[in-house]
C-alpha cells in the first residue's frame, strides 16, 4: 500500500502542478523579471500548492489508514504546515507586511513545538545535553530560520526541489541505519513523492515557479522532520542539519554579511552564493545539479557517518560545513552585487 501511495503522489502533484500552471497563465500570474530575479523570462508562480496538497492528503491517508506515523508528528504537520502555505499562497496573491508574516512564522513554530515536546535532548561529545525552556526557545528560532532560508534559497530552476528530495531520501537512509521504528520514514517518502511530481515542471528550464506557499511549507516541514529525528535519536538532529548544509551555510553567510552592511533582510535580492554561481554560468542548471552532487557525495556521507556514531555530532557538522563556507565566500554570498560583477 505505501509503494502505491507513493506512486500516485507523486503522479498527483505532478498533475496539480500543470493546473496550477494552466490557472496563473490564465490570471496572469507571472513573475516577471525585473533587476533583482535570476531568471529572464515571465513564468508562472504559485506551483508549490500542488506540493502542499498533494503531501498533507498523503499525509492524511496515511495516518489514517494506521501506516504508523505519530500522531505528534501528524498534528504538528498538519497545522504548521497548513498554517504556512496559507500564510505563504496569500503573500503570492498580494503582500503581507514582513511583521505579520514574521508572527504567523513563529505562531506556527510554537504550534510544531508543541506537539513535538520541544527541543529533544542533543547528542554532545558522548552525553545527552536538555536545555529545557531554553532549548524551546531557540528551536522556535531554529523553526523560523530554517522556514525563511528556505524561501530565500528558492531562487533560481529546481534547486528548491531538489534540496527536499535529497534531504528526505538521505533522511530515510539514516532511519534505516539506526534501525528507526517501522513506518518512521513514510512522511519522508510522502514528501519526496509530492516534490518529484512538481520537480517536473520545475527543473531547468522552470515552466512554473514554486512561490512562497511551496517555499516556506518545505521549510517548516523539514524543520519539524530534523526536530523528530532528534527524539527519536538524538544524534539524527546533527546528521539533518548536515543534510540541509547547502542551504544553512549560504542563506546564513549571506544574512550575516548583508547585515553588516546594514541591509535590511527583508528586502528582495541576489546576492546568495548560488545566484552569483548562475550568473557566473550563465545558466541554472549546472548550479542545481551541482547542490544534488554536493548532497550525495559530501554531506550525505557524513550524515550517515554522525548517525552511525563513528563522529561526533557537533564534529561532524564542523566538518561538513567548513568547506560549504569556503565555496560560498568565493562566490560572494552576501556581498553588494556591484562589488561582486566588478
Amino acid at each position: 500500500m505505501t509503494v502505491l501511495l507513493i506512486v500516485s503522489l507523486a503522479v498527483m502533484a505532478w498533475f496539480l502542478t500543470a493546473l496550477l500552471r494552466r490557472y496563473a497563465l490564465a490570471r496572469s500570474l507571472l513573475d516577471v523579471p525585473n533587476a533583482r530575479s535570476s531568471h529572464s523570462l515571465p513564468t508562472p508562480r504559485g506551483g508549490g500548492v500542488a506540493i502542499v496538497v498533494a503531501f498533507l492528503a498523503g499525509l492524511c491517508l496515511a495516518f489514517f489508514a494506521g501506516l504508523g506515523i505519530a500522531a505528534e508528528l501528524f498534528y504538528a504537520l498538519l497545522g504548521a504546515g497548513l498554517g504556512i502555505a496559507l500564510l505563504g499562497f496569500l503573500d503570492d496573491h498580494g503582500h503581507i507586511a514582513a511583521r505579520w508574516r514574521l508572527l504567523g512564522h513563529f505562531l506556527a513554530a510554537a504550534w510544531a513545538l508543541y506537539w513535538l515536546g520541544g527541543l529533544p535532548p542533543l547528542a554532545v561529545f558522548g552525553g545527552l545535553l536538555q536545555l529545557s525552556w531554553i532549548g524551546d526557545v531557540l528551536a522556535a528560532f531554529y523553526l523560523v530560520w530554517i522556514l525563511n532560508l528556505y524561501n530565500f534559497m528558492d531562487g533560481i530552476d529546481g534547486i528548491a526541489s531538489v534540496e527536499a528530495l535529497c534531504v528526505c531520501l538521505g533522511g530515510a537512509l539514516l532511519y534505516a541505519l539506526v534501525e528507526a521504528p517501522a513506518a518512521t520514514d513514510v512522511p519522508l517518502l510522502i514528501l519526496a513523492a509530492a516534490v518529484l511530481g512538481f520537480l517536473i515542471w520545475n527543473f531547468p528550464p522552470a515552466r512554473i515557479f514554486m512561490g512562497d506557499a511551496g517555499s516556506g511549507f518545505l521549510g517548516i516541514v523539514m524543520g519539524i522532520f530534523s526536530l523528530q529525528a532528534g527524539w527519536i535519536e538524538p544524534v539524527l538532529f546533527w546528521a539533518w542539519l548536515i543534510l540541509l548544509g547547502v542551504f544553512i551555510v549560504d542563506a546564513t553567510l549571506t544574512l550575516f554579511r548583508r547585515l553588516l552592511r546594514g541591509e535590511l533582510v527583508y528586502e528582495a535580492h541576489r546576492s546568495h552564493a548560488y545566484q552569483y554561481a548562475s550568473r557566473r554560468m550563465r545558466s541554472h542548471l549546472p548550479v542545481t545539479v551541482g547542490v544534488v552532487i554536493i548532497n550525495l557525495a559530501w554531506l550525505l556521507p557524513l550524515a550517515v557517518i554522525v548517525a552511525l556514531g563513528w563522529l561526533d555530532g557537533l564534529v561532524g557538522v564542523a566538518v561538513a560545513y567548513a568547506p560549504l563556507l569556503v565555496l560560498a565566500w568565493l562566490l560572494g554570498a552576501g556581498t553588494a552585487e556591484v562589488t561582486a560583477d566588478a
